[in-house]
């Protein structure tokens, strides 16, 4: 059964994200920019067909240079990370990042540095949200 649209809407497919990618970490392109990027194993028209559903969903811009259109990413990696992040929390955890954490934990994914800084920041957060 397919899930909701609402909760997989701003969710990026495994070619997405790496055509995603290729606009957030190098800039605008044309089609065959972004082919190029991607290592040119994708076909051309794969990579066009894309860039237009992603265009049609407004999570790319593009505008006429010369010839061709040149495509840019319009959602910020931070906005597309944070849509994954808060889709699987509800999927995977039940809406439970303390789930979340604690998974990593058991998993040895998060060391206890990178857990010191997450508590640093949540406490920062805090502070300013009591202001």
């Amino acid at each position: 059964m397919a899930e909701p649209k609402s909760r997989t809407a701003g969710v990026l497919t495994p070619l997405v994200l790496r055509i995603m990618q290729a606009l957030w970490d190098a800039g605008p392109g044309t089609v065959a920019a972004v082919q190029q990027r991607l290592g040119g194993d994708l076909a051309y028209t794969t990579v066009q067909t894309m860039l237009n559903v992603l265009l049609r969903k407004k999570k790319v811009a593009r505008a006429a240079v010369g010839r061709a259109f040149e495509y840019s990413a319009a959602v910020s990696r931070e906005r597309a990370v944070g849509a994954a992040v808060k889709d699987l929390v509800a999927r995977m955890f039940g809406g439970s990042s303390e789930a979340l954490v604690m998974a990593l934990l058991d998993a040895r994914q998060i060391t206890p540095e990178a857990l010191e800084r997450a508590a640093k920041l949540a406490a920062a957060g805090d502070e300013e949200e009591a202001k």
